[in-house]
């Protein structure tokens, strides 16, 4: 692989050459490979058509889980976020019920690969925020989230930033389908499309770093659903810490050790 150093940025194929760009690099190397349409086609390759419809709708069932979180992920999450979600939903593919090619995504009932999900690897949540506290918990209906944290001393559970004056905690709550091949469109859906991608969040009031916050935080997220959710799908609980810089009265987010996780998939 070579990287372009020329004005002129190019890509697509051209004379045995493709041009491409690698995590903000243009780069080239060389056409190679077997023809799509063989691909598609030969029945050599039917283990790797499987695995293409696999690992799309891995990447599909994952875009949905962080369109979930679309609201925060871009304030929280590395740049390897949607990779690694991708391969958390290509394990729980591979445990999936169903033919090689066709196996179904069940995730209420693979939560353990989903739950301790850090949004930063270089920033884990239980890194920055160490004060106790339990998980979330969901109503019967599995529509009402709560997080209660029990009054503690930041300058004792907190690893803030250098520069921050304050920091909010964050409860981030969405909804993830199961997802089933669907022979009729020769791809994959979301088993409960009405549901799938529901979210909520909501935030704490901006607590100063230094001393006792002064009493239990409760946060609650509310996702309106009238009736109990069908076990075809999950309700992903994710939480966070942002800091903040307090400067002539206004708060500004710092762009440095913010971090949240997935703590909880019910």
């Amino acid at each position: 692989m070579a990287k372009q150093k020329s004005f002129i940025k190019l890509k697509g194929s051209l004379g045995g050459l493709t041009f491409y760009e690698n995590q903000g690099n243009d780069v080239v190397r060389t056409t190679g490979g077997v023809e799509k349409e063989r691909i598609m086609s030969d029945a050599a390759f039917i283990r790797t058509r499987e695995n293409m419809m696999e690992f799309g709708a891995s990447a599909t069932v994952g875009k949905a889980l962080r369109m979930g979180f679309a609201n925060i992920i871009r304030s929280m999450a590395d740049s390897y976020v949607s990779s690694r979600i991708t391969g958390i939903m290509k394990r729980i593919n591979s445990v999936g019920p169903g033919i090689r090619g066709e196996r179904d995504f069940e995730i209420l009932n693979n939560k353990n690969l989903i739950e301790g999900f850090e949004f930063n690897k270089k920033s884990p949540f239980d890194a920055i925020f160490y004060a106790p506290y339990d998980d979330p918990t969901l109503d019967a209906n599995r529509s009402i989230a709560t997080w209660v944290v029990p009054d503690f001393n930041t300058s004792n559970y907190l690893n803030a930033p250098e520069g921050a004056t304050h920091f909010r905690l964050l409860l981030a709550v969405t909804v993830l389908s199961d997802y089933a091949y669907v022979d009729s469109r020769k791809g994959y859906e979301a088993v409960e499309p009405a549901e799938n991608e529901t979210n909520g969040m909501v935030f704490s009031a901006e607590i100063p770093v230094g001393g006792m916050v002064g009493s239990d935080t409760t946060l609650v997220v509310d996702l309106g659903f009238a009736a109990a959710l069908p076990l075809t799908v999950a309700v992903i609980n994710a939480i966070g810490i942002i800091f903040y810089q307090q400067i002539n009265g206004a708060f500004y987010e710092l762009a440095t050790d913010n971090a949240m996780k997935i703590v909880f998939v019910g």
